[in-house]
């Protein structure tokens, strides 16, 4: 009996080094998330040379032409315009949107964070004010407050998608920093003579960072869903920009007729949603230390 039991573990022993080296592994669908965000981003960035029309371009002899058509490969719309070339360039707007938006309310949310943990007291109050407050009013109707009562550009519109979200990088950076200076290390570096930017920008922020870009994962998608709403609604990308939602609410009266017009964004959305959110659950699970 004890030398079966020895060769048992003898024979255990392989099959759990096999897990623990195959966990450290990338799973394939993150592998599949990142191909599809690399994807994107060439699109994106070189859509003036892979679109084959301009994206206004119009093709009246080929009006609702269906997909694998000799000279468009997507098909076209109700006035002709090809869906690859409005397809590329909506890519192209989305994603502008997405980063933008995403870059500034980590941005500002952090600003906030960082000014509540340093000055504490009464400021510390407002900015908790405020992260309630933006918490608990519903985004899509201060969006379409805004954009009714001022008009709509694109600079406008990043503007006010950065605004999404912004509260829960104000409460992580301001949770983490406050735990930073508990731990001494920030605290030493001021007393050498540090200025608070150089304390907080230098030693602070690198610090946490893994966590902000773990958040900044989970609300790219988010704004993506939610530009492709208000576009859809006429409140977004106004024409002759076009977005992935703008293309969505265009082809929602030829679904019966052409539903290719409508099912190449929407997919497009939907994989892009899904591959970021897939790729920041994975980070999450690598870089949070209380998950490993």
């Amino acid at each position: 009996m004890a030398e079966i039991g020895a060769n048992a573990r003898m024979v255990a022993a392989p099959d759990r080094t096999i897990r623990r080296k195959g966990g450290s592994r990338m799973p394939f669908l993150v592998w599949v998330g990142l191909g599809w965000i690399a994807l994107m981003i060439v699109v994106a960035v070189g859509a003036d040379f892979i679109a084959p029309y301009r994206f206004t371009a119009y093709d009246l002899r080929n009006r609702l032409a269906a997909p694998f058509h000799p000279l468009h490969w997507l098909g076209t719309d109700e006035l002709g315009r090809d869906v690859f070339s409005r397809l590329v360039v909506s890519i192209r707007i989305s994603l502008l949107v997405a980063f933008g938006a995403t870059l500034i309310s980590a941005g500002f949310g952090t600003l906030m964070g960082f000014l509540a943990a340093h000055f504490r007291g009464w400021i510390e109050q407002i900015v908790l004010m405020l992260t309630d407050f933006q918490a608990a009013m519903p985004f899509l109707i201060l969006a379409l407050s805004v954009l009714a009562f001022f008009g709509n550009s694109l600079p406008l519109f990043i503007g006010l998608m950065g605004l999404y979200g912004w509260e829960r990088y104000a409460r992580i950076a301001r949770g983490l920093a406050v735990a930073a200076g508990a731990q001494g290390y920030a605290g030493a570096i001021r007393q050498i003579g540090a200025s608070p930017l150089r304390v907080y920008l230098r030693h602070v922020l690198p610090n946490i960072a893994s966590t902000l870009i773990v958040s900044m994962t989970l609300t790219f998608p988010e704004i993506i869903l939610m530009e492709s709403g208000l576009s859809f609604l006429g409140l977004g990308v106004q024409p002759p920009m076009t977005s992935l939602g703008n293309m969505v609410g265009y082809g929602r009266e030829y679904l019966t007729r052409a539903p290719w017009i409508m099912l190449a964004p929407a997919l497009t959305i939907v994989m892009s949603t899904l591959a970021v959110s897939t790729v920041g659950d994975w980070l999450r699970d690598r870089l949070d230390p209380t998950l490993r």
